[in-house]
Protein backbone atom coordinates (compact mmCIF):
# COMPACT_ATOMS: atom_id res chain seq x y z
CA UNK A 1 0.00 0.00 0.00
CA UNK A 2 2.77 2.32 1.15
CA UNK A 3 4.63 1.50 -2.30
CA UNK A 4 1.73 2.47 -4.28
CA UNK A 5 1.09 5.81 -2.76
CA UNK A 6 4.78 6.70 -3.32
CA UNK A 7 4.14 5.45 -7.11
CA UNK A 8 1.51 7.37 -7.51
CA UNK A 9 3.08 10.69 -5.83
CA UNK A 10 5.86 10.29 -7.90
CA UNK A 11 4.58 9.86 -11.46
CA UNK A 12 2.03 13.23 -10.43
CA UNK A 13 5.70 14.86 -9.84
CA UNK A 14 6.38 13.95 -13.67
CA UNK A 15 3.92 16.30 -14.61
CA UNK A 16 4.12 18.60 -12.18
CA UNK A 17 7.98 19.52 -12.66
CA UNK A 18 7.11 20.26 -16.37
CA UNK A 19 4.15 22.24 -15.67
CA UNK A 20 4.26 26.00 -17.12
CA UNK A 21 2.79 28.67 -15.44
CA UNK A 22 0.90 30.87 -17.97
CA UNK A 23 -0.14 33.49 -15.41
CA UNK A 24 3.33 33.97 -14.51
CA UNK A 25 2.34 33.63 -10.88
CA UNK A 26 4.86 32.99 -7.99
CA UNK A 27 4.55 31.19 -5.08
CA UNK A 28 5.14 31.24 -1.65
CA UNK A 29 8.60 30.29 -0.16
CA UNK A 30 9.45 29.75 2.90
CA UNK A 31 13.00 30.98 3.95
CA UNK A 32 14.17 28.04 6.34
CA UNK A 33 17.61 28.34 8.38
CA UNK A 34 19.37 25.37 7.27
CA UNK A 35 22.63 23.95 8.58
CA UNK A 36 24.47 24.23 5.59
CA UNK A 37 23.78 27.85 4.83
CA UNK A 38 26.05 30.87 5.64
CA UNK A 39 29.80 30.91 4.94
CA UNK A 40 30.56 28.65 8.00
CA UNK A 41 27.52 26.54 7.47
CA UNK A 42 28.20 22.86 7.85
CA UNK A 43 25.85 19.97 6.52
CA UNK A 44 24.27 18.31 9.60
CA UNK A 45 25.43 14.78 9.59
CA UNK A 46 22.27 13.61 11.08
CA UNK A 47 19.77 15.34 9.34
CA UNK A 48 21.35 13.95 5.97
CA UNK A 49 20.99 10.79 7.47
CA UNK A 50 17.09 11.38 8.12
CA UNK A 51 17.23 12.83 4.78
CA UNK A 52 18.05 9.44 2.99
CA UNK A 53 15.89 7.49 4.86
CA UNK A 54 12.98 9.67 3.65
CA UNK A 55 14.39 9.16 0.11
CA UNK A 56 14.78 5.80 0.33
CA UNK A 57 11.28 4.54 1.73
CA UNK A 58 9.32 7.55 0.40
CA UNK A 59 11.24 8.94 -2.96
CA UNK A 60 13.47 5.51 -4.61
CA UNK A 61 10.80 3.61 -5.69
CA UNK A 62 10.22 5.90 -8.61
CA UNK A 63 13.02 8.77 -8.67
CA UNK A 64 16.52 8.23 -9.21
CA UNK A 65 20.20 9.66 -7.92
CA UNK A 66 22.26 8.13 -10.82
CA UNK A 67 24.97 10.95 -10.14
CA UNK A 68 25.99 10.26 -6.43
CA UNK A 69 27.88 7.12 -5.95
CA UNK A 70 26.82 5.40 -2.72
CA UNK A 71 30.20 5.39 -1.86
CA UNK A 72 29.93 9.00 -1.37
CA UNK A 73 27.18 8.20 1.98
CA UNK A 74 30.71 7.93 3.67
CA UNK A 75 32.38 10.68 3.17
CA UNK A 76 33.55 13.56 5.47
CA UNK A 77 30.61 16.22 5.43
CA UNK A 78 28.30 14.01 4.06
CA UNK A 79 26.13 11.13 5.89
CA UNK A 80 29.36 9.54 7.66
CA UNK A 81 27.38 6.40 7.26
CA UNK A 82 29.89 3.32 8.54
CA UNK A 83 31.49 1.23 5.55
CA UNK A 84 29.52 -1.48 6.60
CA UNK A 85 26.64 0.12 6.79
CA UNK A 86 27.46 1.69 2.80
CA UNK A 87 27.83 -1.87 1.58
CA UNK A 88 24.60 -3.19 3.27
CA UNK A 89 22.78 0.03 1.89
CA UNK A 90 23.86 -0.85 -1.60
CA UNK A 91 23.20 -4.10 -1.81
CA UNK A 92 19.46 -3.54 -1.03
CA UNK A 93 19.53 -1.85 -4.81
CA UNK A 94 19.54 -4.44 -7.95
CA UNK A 95 22.21 -2.94 -10.60
CA UNK A 96 23.19 -4.00 -14.26
CA UNK A 97 27.03 -4.89 -14.25
CA UNK A 98 28.51 -2.98 -17.27
CA UNK A 99 30.73 -6.32 -17.99
CA UNK A 100 28.74 -8.83 -18.18
CA UNK A 101 24.82 -7.51 -18.27
CA UNK A 102 23.74 -9.63 -15.27
CA UNK A 103 21.63 -7.91 -12.64
CA UNK A 104 23.81 -8.10 -9.26
CA UNK A 105 23.37 -6.42 -5.82
CA UNK A 106 24.70 -2.86 -6.00
CA UNK A 107 28.47 -2.29 -4.69
CA UNK A 108 29.85 0.71 -2.78
CA UNK A 109 31.06 1.68 -6.17
CA UNK A 110 27.90 1.58 -7.82
CA UNK A 111 25.39 4.43 -8.09
CA UNK A 112 22.42 4.73 -6.91
CA UNK A 113 19.82 3.60 -9.91
CA UNK A 114 18.10 6.01 -11.88
CA UNK A 115 14.64 6.83 -11.93
CA UNK A 116 12.20 4.09 -11.71
CA UNK A 117 9.53 5.65 -14.13
CA UNK A 118 10.32 6.72 -17.80
CA UNK A 119 9.61 9.89 -17.47
CA UNK A 120 10.18 10.50 -13.45
CA UNK A 121 12.56 13.46 -12.78
CA UNK A 122 16.22 12.32 -10.83
CA UNK A 123 16.89 14.31 -8.13
CA UNK A 124 20.60 14.07 -8.59
CA UNK A 125 20.15 17.67 -9.14
CA UNK A 126 17.09 18.70 -8.19
CA UNK A 127 18.11 20.89 -5.28
CA UNK A 128 20.33 23.42 -7.33
CA UNK A 129 17.85 23.08 -10.75
CA UNK A 130 14.80 24.97 -8.75
CA UNK A 131 15.41 28.35 -7.59
CA UNK A 132 13.31 29.53 -4.51
CA UNK A 133 14.67 33.09 -4.25
CA UNK A 134 14.00 35.58 -7.11
CA UNK A 135 14.66 39.46 -7.47
CA UNK A 136 12.24 41.67 -8.99
CA UNK A 137 12.34 41.33 -12.60
CA UNK A 138 14.52 38.50 -12.76
CA UNK A 139 17.34 40.55 -11.50
CA UNK A 140 18.35 37.50 -8.82
CA UNK A 141 19.15 40.39 -5.98
CA UNK A 142 17.46 37.97 -2.80
CA UNK A 143 19.51 35.12 -4.27
CA UNK A 144 22.82 37.18 -4.29
CA UNK A 145 21.98 37.50 0.06
CA UNK A 146 20.10 34.58 0.59
CA UNK A 147 21.20 31.78 -2.51
CA UNK A 148 19.54 30.33 -5.03
CA UNK A 149 17.15 28.53 -2.28
CA UNK A 150 16.31 25.30 -3.62
CA UNK A 151 16.66 23.27 -0.83
CA UNK A 152 13.78 26.16 0.50
CA UNK A 153 11.80 25.50 -2.54
CA UNK A 154 11.66 21.88 -1.95
CA UNK A 155 10.73 22.16 1.85
CA UNK A 156 7.95 24.58 0.86
CA UNK A 157 6.45 22.34 -2.06
CA UNK A 158 6.58 19.73 0.37
CA UNK A 159 4.26 21.68 2.72
CA UNK A 160 2.53 23.65 1.06
CA UNK A 161 -0.36 21.88 0.20
CA UNK A 162 -3.56 22.74 1.31
CA UNK A 163 -6.24 19.80 0.97
CA UNK A 164 -8.19 21.31 -1.95
CA UNK A 165 -7.76 19.35 -5.11
CA UNK A 166 -9.89 19.95 -8.24
CA UNK A 167 -10.18 17.75 -11.75
CA UNK A 168 -9.83 19.36 -15.53
CA UNK A 169 -9.47 17.11 -18.64
CA UNK A 170 -10.03 14.39 -16.49
CA UNK A 171 -6.57 15.00 -14.22
CA UNK A 172 -6.11 15.73 -11.35
CA UNK A 173 -4.73 18.88 -9.31
CA UNK A 174 -3.95 19.71 -5.50
CA UNK A 175 -3.32 23.16 -4.23
CA UNK A 176 0.02 24.05 -3.49
CA UNK A 177 0.84 27.66 -1.99
CA UNK A 178 4.88 26.84 -3.38
CA UNK A 179 4.25 25.98 -6.55
CA UNK A 180 3.80 28.70 -9.31
CA UNK A 181 -0.06 28.89 -10.43
CA UNK A 182 -1.20 27.39 -6.86
CA UNK A 183 -2.24 24.08 -8.50
CA UNK A 184 0.30 20.74 -8.80
CA UNK A 185 -0.26 17.41 -10.39
CA UNK A 186 1.60 16.19 -7.63
CA UNK A 187 -0.32 14.53 -4.82
CA UNK A 188 0.93 15.13 -1.59
CA UNK A 189 3.66 12.64 -0.80
CA UNK A 190 4.41 13.41 3.12
CA UNK A 191 2.39 11.92 5.70
CA UNK A 192 3.01 12.74 9.58
CA UNK A 193 4.62 9.49 10.96
CA UNK A 194 5.23 8.45 7.41
CA UNK A 195 8.44 7.32 8.67
CA UNK A 196 10.32 6.04 12.04
CA UNK A 197 13.52 7.67 12.62
CA UNK A 198 16.30 5.79 14.30
CA UNK A 199 16.79 8.53 16.09
CA UNK A 200 13.21 8.80 17.82
CA UNK A 201 13.10 12.66 16.18
CA UNK A 202 9.32 13.10 15.57
CA UNK A 203 8.85 12.46 12.07
CA UNK A 204 6.79 15.58 10.83
CA UNK A 205 5.33 16.87 7.62
CA UNK A 206 7.67 19.56 8.15
CA UNK A 207 10.34 17.59 10.17
CA UNK A 208 10.70 15.24 7.07
CA UNK A 209 10.33 17.71 4.34
CA UNK A 210 13.87 19.38 5.88
CA UNK A 211 15.13 16.42 6.12
CA UNK A 212 15.00 15.55 2.44
CA UNK A 213 15.69 18.83 1.00
CA UNK A 214 18.79 18.84 2.70
CA UNK A 215 19.94 15.39 1.76
CA UNK A 216 19.29 16.38 -1.29
CA UNK A 217 20.91 19.86 -1.12
CA UNK A 218 24.27 17.44 -0.07
CA UNK A 219 23.51 14.95 -3.09
CA UNK A 220 23.50 18.07 -6.09
CA UNK A 221 26.87 19.73 -3.82
CA UNK A 222 29.03 16.77 -1.75
CA UNK A 223 31.75 19.00 -2.02
CA UNK A 224 30.00 21.91 -0.61
CA UNK A 225 32.05 22.15 2.61
CA UNK A 226 35.17 21.70 0.72
CA UNK A 227 34.22 24.56 -1.75
CA UNK A 228 33.88 27.07 1.26
CA UNK A 229 36.99 26.06 3.07
CA UNK A 230 38.86 27.10 -0.29
CA UNK A 231 37.04 29.88 -0.53
CA UNK A 232 37.92 31.22 2.91
CA UNK A 233 41.51 30.86 2.16
CA UNK A 234 41.11 32.23 -0.75
CA UNK A 235 40.09 34.95 0.65
CA UNK A 236 42.79 35.29 3.30
CA UNK A 237 45.43 34.84 1.10
CA UNK A 238 44.77 38.14 -0.90
CA UNK A 239 43.78 40.22 1.55
CA UNK A 240 47.07 39.28 2.78
CA UNK A 241 48.74 39.50 -0.76
CA UNK A 242 46.92 43.24 -0.82
CA UNK A 243 48.73 44.23 2.01
CA UNK A 244 52.13 43.36 1.28
CA UNK A 245 51.38 45.06 -2.37
CA UNK A 246 50.02 47.79 -0.47
CA UNK A 247 53.01 48.28 1.82
CA UNK A 248 55.77 47.00 -0.96
CA UNK A 249 54.24 49.88 -3.12
CA UNK A 250 54.11 52.36 -0.21
CA UNK A 251 57.87 51.90 0.74
CA UNK A 252 59.09 51.79 -2.74
CA UNK A 253 57.53 55.63 -3.70
CA UNK A 254 58.27 56.63 0.13
CA UNK A 255 61.51 58.63 -1.44
CA UNK A 256 59.40 60.11 -4.20
CA UNK A 257 56.08 61.08 -2.88
CA UNK A 258 55.51 64.22 -1.80
CA UNK A 259 58.46 66.15 -3.64
CA UNK A 260 57.83 68.40 -6.24
CA UNK A 261 59.21 68.38 -9.73
CA UNK A 262 60.83 71.26 -11.42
Amino acid sequence: MFRKIALTAAAALVVSVGAVNAAGESGVITDVDFAHEGPFGKFDQFQLQRGLQVYTEVCAACHGLRYVPFRTLSDEGGPMLPEDQVRAYAAQFSVTDRETGEDRDGIPTDHFPQSGLENAPDLSLMAKARAGFHGPYGTGINQMFRGMGGPEYMYSLLTGYTGEEKEEFGSFFYENTAFPGGWIAMSQPLYDDQVTYADGTPATISQMSQDVASFLMWAAEPKLMARKEAGFVSVIFLIILSTLLYLTNKRIWAGLKGKKTA
